[in-house]
């Protein structure tokens, strides 16, 4: 993320600026549950159903997917990958849920145990996140139900072993939002959103910015809220509407001392980057 004074000095009128020094929390440790290695297993249907091998091809398009699919099939983690996220949107293929369900079944049985540091590491994190996110919701007329306790393993692991900063919003979200949610509980999913936050995943900074800034279950700290929704804002999305009202409406609240505060430390967050 590019960091410099003409965002910041742009944040004094109102506009995008950049992200909050790291917010320390209270050091709670990480669930041991969150670091077993989950099994996962694809969905029979989906199973079998890629070609074995390259046929002819009418077109470069053709061409492209025919050569991902028979590297998928010898094992390669980024064809899979590409594969599972092309048929998970419908780009260039028919969107298929269950296909791309497989694929990312495939990268995360074959790699789980890779080190963090592999240079596929982050694929195999990312099939993760996808796996969760699927057995969070489930897969209509497909065998794959919702499933919220399946997808916190899928998070967890991610989270835990990988260190994915979007598995570490997930896993923050279902701790956070569970309805029986114990102290316990909202320590770890505090804990694993100002982890998400630090390295810059912008869902997460827009969640604990609003908490902070509301005071919602958190000690209120309205400066450091803002400084948080800004980085956020500054890396949302066009249909990330929900941030940017955040933003607007905190901004609106801020008093004039805590404007100046969170340009002081957003100073100071900069610095820190150049460092």
């Amino acid at each position: 993320m590019r960091t410099s004074r003409r965002t910041i000095v742009a944040f004094a009128f109102g506009a995008v600026a950049l992200a909050a020094p790291a917010l320390a929390f209270d050091g709670a440790p990480v669930n041991q549950k969150d670091t077993a290695i989950p099994v996962v297993t694809a969905a029979p249907s989906a199973a079998g159903a890629l070609r074995k091998a390259v046929p002819p091809a009418a077109t470069t398009q053709e061409t492209s997917l025919s050569a991902l699919q028979y590297a998928a099939e010898g094992g390669h983690p980024i064809a899979q990958w590409k594969l599972g996220r092309m048929y998970a949107n419908g780009d260039g293929v028919a969107q298929d849920d269950l296909r791309a369900f497989e694929y990312f079944s495939r990268i995360a049985n074959a790699h789980a145990e890779d080190s963090p540091s592999a240079p596929q590491a982050q694929i195999v994190a990312n099939a993760f996140v996808a796996l969760g996110r699927y057995y969070l919701a489930g897969i209509p007329n497909s065998k794959i139900k919702a499933d919220p306790d399946r997808a916190r393993e899928m998070f967890s692991y991610a989270a835990s072993y990988f260190g994915n900063a979007d598995a570490q919003y997930d896993l923050a979200r279902l701790y956070l939002k569970t309805p029986d949610a114990s102290r316990e509980d909202f320590r770890y999913g505090a804990r694993w959103l100002g982890l998400a936050a630090q390295k810059g995943q912008h869902e997460a900074q827009a969640l604990l910015g609003q908490m902070l800034f509301n005071g919602d279950r958190l000690p209120r700290q309205a400066a450091r809220g803002l400084m948080w929704l800004t980085l956020a804002r500054d890396s949302a999305g066009a249909d990330e509407t929900w941030i940017k009202e955040s933003y607007n409406r905190a901004f609106a609240k801020a008093s004039d001392d805590d404007r100046a505060m969170c340009l002081q430390m957003l100073e100071q967050w900069v610095q820190g980057r150049r460092d």
